[in-house]
């Protein structure tokens, strides 16, 4: 009787291994296969050419798309240097200088980038600024490299 369980469990070891022997060799000529297919490599179809325009669909030109974007628009009087100490001793009513000259024009700035410059108005109680000259694309870019 132990002999009849050793002969099954032989033929079932056996059999097991038949299994993994086939579908080892599937796997090697799938592979073979494969490899002799794709030995030139094949332009990807899944990206759009960004180069052709869309058939049936009008393309902007324009920046309609990013004019809703918001940015950070910011005013600087002008600037200085304390020491924290003296940042300590701020108090209400305390003045700090700043470099910036009484009558100079004020520095727009857009993310933090010089767009423009200008000077203080008041429109009906509230501060604004008059743009008296805005800074050119060339200029903006030789500003960067300083």
């Amino acid at each position: 009787m132990a002999e009849d369980n050793d002969a099954a469990s032989q033929d079932d070891a056996d059999s097991v291994m038949d299994d993994w022997a086939a579908a080892l060799a599937e796997q090697e000529t799938a592979d073979a296969a494969s490899q002799s297919t794709s030995a030139t490599p094949q332009p990807a179809d899944i990206f759009q050419n960004f180069d052709a325009k869309p058939s049936g669909a009008a393309t902007p030109n324009n920046i309609d798309m990013i004019l809703d974007i918001p940015v950070a628009l910011t005013v600087e009087l002008g600037r200085t240097k304390i020491a924290i100490r003296s940042l300590l001793q701020l108090a209400q009513g305390s003045v700090v200088e700043l470099d910036g000259l009484a009558g100079e024009p004020m520095d727009v700035l857009v993310n933090g980038c010089l767009i423009a410059q200008g000077e203080v108005v008041v429109v009906n109680e509230k501060f604004g600024i008059r743009l008296t000259d805005i800074i050119t694309p060339a200029e903006r870019i030789r500003r960067l490299h300083k």
